[in-house]
């Protein structure tokens, strides 16, 4: 495709801002990101390769901003990463013969339990809980897993991980989103490779909104980081919500073609 205008550009640098403070907090940001782009009119499976590039920024941004607080420790949770970037790949490389209708129906559902799990369940915060899977079972198997979505679908990951850290591993809230943030980076980077090799990466683009996903997920974490549980929990009840009333609203969300509406 031709250049974009500079309007355009600047307007998917301010979305992709949005997008890295946002997700830095609570996950979501392809909600922002993916129809700044569609709108912009980059073709869709342009738009999915250069959204991953994009992403990088942001959950490496974050990444760090944790770490350099002692959040997350980037080598302890290098095998957790690259399961996860594994997962990816291969979901990215099977998203030809996954049921995405499958997941684009269920999807919802499962984004609006997770809200209500951190809605109302009162003791999630941010002191750390009873582990209920050892760390190398969780790492074999549910990192993976999310990672593999991530690969095949992508919307709602973050919330998938951050579920998966609190209720599973027992971790804090804050703690969760650190260890998230990490996790999605491996995940970004494992669907990156499969999409740069089919040469659907436009790195202009790309890299314009990247510089906005670093900077917004810079503000984002230290935000996430000085208010704790009591910006978090909120926060990625909203975002869990807001981005199942998304996809229902889709004309091609498999329940609204089956119910005719």
């Amino acid at each position: 495709m031709t250049d974009l205008a500079f309007h355009l550009l600047i307007f998917l640098f301010a979305a992709a801002f949005i997008a890295g403070f946002i997700d830095s907090i609570a996950g979501g940001g392809g909600m922002v990101t993916i129809p700044a782009m569609l709108i912009a009119g980059i073709p869709p499976l342009e738009t999915l390769g250069t959204n991953k590039l994009q992403s990088l920024f942001g959950s490496g941004s974050a990444s760090l901003a944790y770490a350099r607080h002692g959040h997350v420790g980037l080598q302890e949770q290098l095998p957790m990463a690259l399961m996860s970037a594994l997962g990816s790949v291969l979901g990215a490389l099977l998203a030809t013969i996954v049921p995405a209708d499958a997941l684009k129906g269920v999807l919802p559902f499962l984004l609006i339990a997770i809200a209500i799990y951190f809605g109302l369940k009162p003791n999630v915060g941010d002191i750390e809980r009873h582990r209920r899977i050892s760390a190398f079972l969780f790492t074999l198997t549910f990192v993976p897993l999310i990672g593999f979505y991530d690969g095949v679908f992508g919307p709602g990951t973050g919330s998938f991980f951050m579920l998966g850290f609190v209720s599973l591993a027992g971790y804090g809230i804050l703690k969760a989103t650190a260890h998230t943030k990490f996790l999605n980076f491996g995940s970004n980077l494992g669907a990156f490779i499969v999409f740069l090799l089919y040469g659907v990466v436009l790195w202009k683009v790309g890299l314009v909104m990247g510089v906005g996903q670093f900077l917004g997920a810079q503000v984002g974490s230290r935000y996430a980081m000085a208010k704790g549980a009591k910006i978090i929990k909120p926060l990625l009840v909203i975002v869990s919500i807001v981005l199942a009333v998304r996809l229902l609203a889709d004309p091609g969300q498999p329940l609204r073609i089956w119910l005719g509406v």
